[in-house]
């Protein structure tokens, strides 16, 4: 089963960028849900954004608007561009998914539907 490892945390000031990329160690599959997750100390898992191979994306709400969820041509990494990051927006995050289903990326989001294979995670600091 492949594989899946997060790259470009940090920490940043409010305000600031960070973009995450995520890479599958293995052979995947044309059909696919990729999500975005994030989990703060003491809070609970949610969903942050998720597309799927129909070309279709969600994004909570809280995210909306400052986040991008995106693929690589060759489609194999996927990453997550995050501006005007605020103190709220720390936590780790993990990038998951699932290959050979294309889950609707709104239910990945809501937790509806969830992605079985995730990553180890990168933490997140924003500083006010």
């Amino acid at each position: 089963q492949a594989q899946l490892v997060e790259s470009g945390g940090g920490s940043v000031q409010a305000g600031g960028s960070l973009r995450l990329s995520c890479t599958a160690s293995a052979g995947t599959s044309t059909t696919y849900s990729l999500g975005w997750f994030r989990q703060a100390p003491g809070k609970e898992y949610e969903g942050v954004a998720a597309l799927d191979s129909n070309g279709k994306i969600a994004y909570a709400d809280s995210v909306k608007g400052r986040f991008t969820i995106s693929q690589d041509n060759a489609k194999d990494t996927l990453f997550l561009q995050m501006n005007d990051l605020k103190p709220e927006d720390s936590a780790t995050y993990y990038c998951a998914a699932d290959w050979g289903t294309d889950w609707t990326p709104s239910t990945v989001v809501s937790g509806i539907r969830a992605l079985n294979v995730r990553g180890q995670g990168t933490l997140v600091t924003v500083s006010s």
